[in-house]
C-alpha cells in the first residue's frame, strides 16, 4: 500500500496540485481568519502550512490523523460566516479524538473540491494499510524525519539523531557496527532497502526468536506441523486444523516462496504474533455477537452526559459537534437541555451558566443525519426541557418535521406493551426520553395555547409536581427562593412523542416497585447512585432488571471530570452518562466496555443483572465457581512514543501498570520495574498475579508510564477491555509442580491460556499509537475455592 501511495503520488492530478501548495484562508472564530499556504508533503502523509508561499513552513496535520473531510454546508463554524464567506469554496478537516477541526475556505469552488478529494483518498489509502504497509510507512516517515539534509541519504552522524528521536539510548560502537552490517553499498550511508535492513537488526526481538527457535527444527523456519504444534501448545488452540494453519500461514508469510512450501519464516511468525490473531482482544467479539432481541433494560446503554458541550460545564462551548463526536463513538443515549430562546425558537446550552447557545433544530438535524451511522440500534434523546407551552410545541414540531420516520412516535404494534422493547425491534429509530401526561390514555388535543382561565382542578393535571428534576448543578445555580419557582405546564404536543421511556422521580426501591411501570425511568446523580449501592446493593440490581436507570456527573464536576462508570455497571444501571470530551482513566474504560459487540453501543448485562429475583449484592459478592486467578507475564515493549516530543534527547524510562476494574473485592494494580532509557525495545520478563472473583464485569487495563522520580509517572499509551473478550483457547490442565513458584497457582487445577497476545497501545485520545505495543503471555485459572489467598 505504501507502494501504491507512491503511485497516486505521482500520478493523481489532485495529490500533485497539492504537493505544489495553494493559499487558503484558515478559520478559527468569526474574528480569526487568516491567508495561509497549505502544501502536501511528497511522501503525502503530511500537510505543512506557511504564511506564504515562500516563507518559513511548519507541520499542520498528519494524514493518519484525520478522521473525515465535510464540505462547508456541513460546518457549523463556516455556516455563521455564510454572509462573508462562501460556502461552497470551504471545507472542514475532522481529526480523530478530541481535537479541534480544522476550517478551511479555499479561492475558488474548483480548489476546495480539489483539497477535498484528495485528502479523502489518502485517508482511505491509510485507513485500507494492513500491518506490513503501515509498518512501511512508519519507516518511510521516520526516514524522512532522520534524513535532515533531504538527500535520500542518511550518515551515521543522522542515524544517531534519529535514534534518540526513536527512544532508543545505544553503544555507539555497537550502533555504528549496525551501520556498517547494513551499509551493503559501503557508500557510509544508507539508502532505502540497506536503511530497512538497519531497522530489522535495530528491532531484532530475543524473546520472540527464542520461541520461534523452540518449534522450529532449524531455526530457519516452522513447517506446518511445527506451526500447527506452536498453535496448539501454546495458544491453545486445540480445535486447530492444519487448514486454519495453512490459512495463517498463506496471511501472515512474507515471501511467495514461503507460502508454497508451507513453511512460516521468523518474519512470517512475528508478523501473525502482532496481527488481529495474536492480539489480546478476541476477534470473535468485535462483531456484534450478543443476543439483541431482549428488552432495553438487559442492556448496558453507551450514554453521554451534556452531550453539546466540547469543554467545561460553566464556560465551556455548546456545538453540534459534541452530538456528532458522541455518535460516531458509537453512543446511543444523547442529553439534550433545552430552554426558550429568541424568535420563538428553543435554544440547547447548560441552563444559569456563561456556555455559548446553539438552536435545538440544529441539534436535532444533526441527530438525524448521524444516528445510525455508527450504529443502526437505537438512539435515545434524554429531554431536559425547560421551556414555555410555545417553544415546546415547537419542539414537537422540529422532532416530528426533522426526524421524520426516524422518530418513533407510537407504540410498535400500537398497543399498551408489557416490556419494553428490544435493540433488535427499535433498529435505526430515535426514542424521546422525557416527561409525560400519561401512557394509558390517548390524548386528544388540539395544537393551540391552553386556556388561561382553565380551573384549577384541570390546570393540575397538565402540571407536573416537579419542574423537571433538575441536576444538582442546575440547583445550585437557579434561585434560592424555591417557593417561587413556577411549574411548567407540559404542553401534550411534546408529552405524545415520550412513547417508552417516560422520565419519574424516585423515592424509594419500594415506591418503585408499588407504583411506576417498566417504561419509567429515573435518573440518579453518581452521589445518590453509590449511596444507594452501599447501602442496598441488591435491591439496586433488582431494580435495574426491569426498569431503565440512568446516572449522572455530579454537579461538583463543572471542568467535565468523569467518575468511574464501572461502580454503577456493577448495580447493572444502564446509562451510566459520560462526558465525552474529556479524556482520561474513565473513558479509557467506558470505550473499552463498549468497544465489543460491534461498537454498537449495547452490551448485554450479564444473567445475574437481568434476573427479578437476583440475589447479586456488588458490595458483597458471593464468589462463584467462575471465579478466575490471572496471571500476566509482561514481557516487552516494542516502539513506544515519547512523551515530550520538543526534546531529542530524552529517552523515556517505560514501566507496565495493569489495573481490574471490577466490584470492589476485584479491584486492584500491580506494576513492573521500570527500563531505564529504552522506549524502543524495553524487555521486563515480570509476572503479575490477580484474583478475579466476578469476571464477568471485569475490566483488564494495561498502561504504559514514564518513570519518573521527581514527580509522578507520565502517561504514554493504553489499552482497556473487557476480561470476558481476552482471546482465550481451550481449558487445559496443569501438570503436578508447574508454575508452583508463582505463589499463586496450585496444582492439579484447570487453566484457560490466552497465550502469546500483543496489546496494541492507544493515545490518551483512544487514537492507535501504532506500532507501539506490548507483548504479554497470559493464563486464566478457572475455579478458585473462597479460602485460597
Amino acid at each position: 500500500m505504501a507502494s501504491l501511495l507512491q503511485d497516486r503520488l505521482t500520478t493523481d492530478q489532485d495529490l500533485l496540485l497539492m504537493q505544489e501548495g495553494m493559499l487558503m484562508r484558515k478559520v478559527r472564530s468569526k474574528s480569526w481568519k487568516k491567508l495561509r499556504y497549505f502544501r502536501l508533503q511528497n511522501d503525502g502523509m503530511m500537510v505543512w502550512h506557511a504564511r506564504q508561499a515562500k516563507g518559513s513552513a511548519k507541520p499542520s496535520f498528519s494524514i493518519s490523523d484525520v478522521d473525515t473531510i465535510r464540505n462547508g454546508h456541513d460546518s457549523e463554524l463556516l455556516r455563521s460566516l455564510a454572509e462573508e464567506l462562501p460556502l461552497e469554496q470551504g471545507f472542514t478537516v475532522v481529526f480523530h479524538g478530541r481535537g479541534s477541526n480544522l476550517d478551511l475556505v479555499a479561492n475558488s469552488v474548483e480548489e476546495a473540491q480539489i483539497w477535498m478529494r484528495g485528502l479523502q483518498l489518502l485517508v482511505d489509502l491509510v485507513t485500507s494499510m494492513d500491518h506490513q504497509e503501515r509498518l512501511d510507512q512508519w519507516l518511510s516517515d521516520w526516514f524522512q524525519r532522520g534524513d535532515k539534509n533531504q538527500d535520500g541519504k542518511m550518515t551515521f552522524q543522522e542515524v544517531q539523531r534519529l535514534l534518540h528521536l526513536m527512544n532508543v539510548e545505544m553503544d555507539q560502537e555497537y550502533a555504528f557496527s549496525l551501520f556498517q552490517e547494513a551499509d551493503t553499498s559501503q557508500s557510509g550511508t544508507l539508502e532505502g532497502e540497506e536503511f530497512v535492513q538497519f531497522y530489522k537488526a535495530l528491532t531484532k526481538r530475543a524473546e520472540v526468536q527464542e520461541l520461534f527457535e523452540s518449534f522450529s527444527a532449524d531455526g530457519q523456519k516452522l513447517t506446518l506441523l511445527e506451526f500447527l504444534d506452536f498453535l496448539r501448545e501454546e495458544q491453545k488452540e486445540r480445535g486447530c486444523t492444519s487448514d486454519l494453519a495453512l490459512e495463517l500461514i498463506d496471511r501472515y508469510e512474507p515471501s511467495d516462496s514461503g507460502k508454497l512450501r508451507h513453511v512460516l519464516s521468523m518474519d512470517g511468525f512475528l508478523s501473525y504474533l502482532c496481527s488481529k490473531d495474536g492480539d489480546i482482544f478476541n476477534p470473535a467479539c468485535l462483531p456484534i455477537y450478543q443476543d439483541m432481541t431482549q428488552p432495553l433494560n438487559h442492556y448496558f446503554i453507551c450514554s453521554s452526559h451534556n452531550t453539546y458541550l466540547v469543554g467545561d460545564q460553566l464556560c465551556g462551548q455548546s456545538s453540534v459537534e459534541g452530538y456528532i463526536r458522541a455518535l460516531k463513538r458509537g453512543c446511543r443515549c444523547l442529553e439534550v437541555d433545552v430552554w426558550d430562546g429568541p424568535n420563538g425558537e428553543p435554544v440547547v446550552y447548560h441552563g444559569h451558566t456563561l456556555t455559548s447557545r446553539i438552536l435545538f433544530k440544529d441539534v436535532v438535524a444533526t441527530v438525524a443525519q448521524y444516528a445510525f451511522q455508527t450504529s443502526d440500534y437505537p438512539v435515545i434523546l434524554s429531554l431536559e426541557t425547560h421551556c414555555s407551552w410555545e417553544q415546546q410545541q415547537t419542539m414537537a414540531q422540529h422532532l416530528t418535521e426533522i426526524l421524520g420516520e426516524q422518530l418513533l412516535s407510537t407504540t410498535l404494534d400500537g398497543l399498551l406493551p408489557n416490556q419494553l422493547p428490544s435493540p433488535e425491534e427499535l433498529r435505526r429509530k430515535i426514542l424521546v426520553k422525557g416527561k409525560k401526561l400519561t401512557f394509558e390514555e390517548d390524548l386528544e388535543y388540539e395544537e393551540e395555547e391552553p386556556d388561561p382561565e382553565l380551573e384549577g382542578e384541570q390546570e393540575s393535571e397538565l402540571a407536573l409536581e416537579s419542574q423537571f428534576e433538575p441536576e444538582p448543578q442546575e440547583q445550585n445555580l437557579q434561585s434560592k427562593d424555591k417557593k417561587k419557582k413556577p411549574k411548567l405546564i407540559l404542553c401534550p404536543a411534546l408529552s405524545s412523542l415520550v412513547i417508552y421511556l417516560k422520565s419519574v422521580s424516585f423515592r424509594s426501591f419500594t415506591h418503585s416497585k408499588e407504583h411506576y411501570r417498566f417504561y419509567e425511568i429515573s435518573s440518579f446523580s453518581e452521589t445518590k447512585a453509590k449511596r444507594l449501592i452501599k447501602e442496598a446493593g441488591n435491591e439496586f440490581v433488582q431494580h435495574n432488571a426491569w426498569q431503565l436507570s440512568r446516572v449522572y456527573p455530579s454537579g461538583l464536576r463543572t471542568d467535565s471530570s468523569n467518575y468511574n462508570p464501572q461502580e454503577l455497571w456493577n448495580a447493572g444501571c444502564q446509562m451510566v452518562a459520560m462526558n465525552m470530551q474529556t479524556a482520561g482513566l474513565e473513558m479509557d474504560i467506558c470505550d473499552g466496555h463498549f468497544r465489543q459487540n460491534g461498537g454498537c453501543g449495547y452490551v448485554l448485562k450479564p444473567d445475574f443483572l437481568r434476573d427479578v429475583q437476583s440475589s447479586f449484592d456488588p458490595e458483597r459478592p458471593i464468589s462463584p465457581f467462575k471465579a478466575q486467578t490471572l496471571l500476566i507475564q509482561v514481557i516487552s515493549g516494542q516502539q513506544l512514543p515519547k512523551v515530550d516530543k520538543t526534546r531529542e534527547g530524552s529517552i523515556v524510562d517505560p514501566l507496565v501498570r495493569v489495573q481490574i476494574f471490577g466490584v470492589r473485592l476485584d479491584t486492584a494494580r500491580q506494576e513492573t520495574n521500570y527500563v531505564d532509557n529504552n522506549g524502543f525495545n524495553p524487555y521486563w520478563g515480570q509476572t503479575l498475579c490477580f484474583r478475579v472473583l466476578v469476571p464477568e464485569l471485569a475490566m483488564l487495563r494495561f498502561v504504559v508510564m514514564d518513570y519518573d522520580w521527581k514527580s509522578r509517572n507520565d502517561f504514554i499509551g493504553q489499552y482497556t477491555l473487557p476480561c470476558i473478550c481476552m482471546q482465550q483457547g481451550e481449558p487445559a490442565p496443569v501438570t503436578p509442580g508447574q508454575y508452583s513458584n508463582s505463589g499463586c497457582l496450585p496444582n492439579a487445577v484447570l487453566l484457560v491460556l490466552p497465550g502469546y497476545r500483543h496489546i496494541h497501545l492507544l493515545s490518551k485520545d483512544g487514537i492507535s499509537l501504532r506500532p507501539a505495543s506490548i507483548f504479554v503471555y497470559i493464563c486464566i485459572r478457572e475455579g478458585l475455592e473462597e479460602d485460597e489467598s
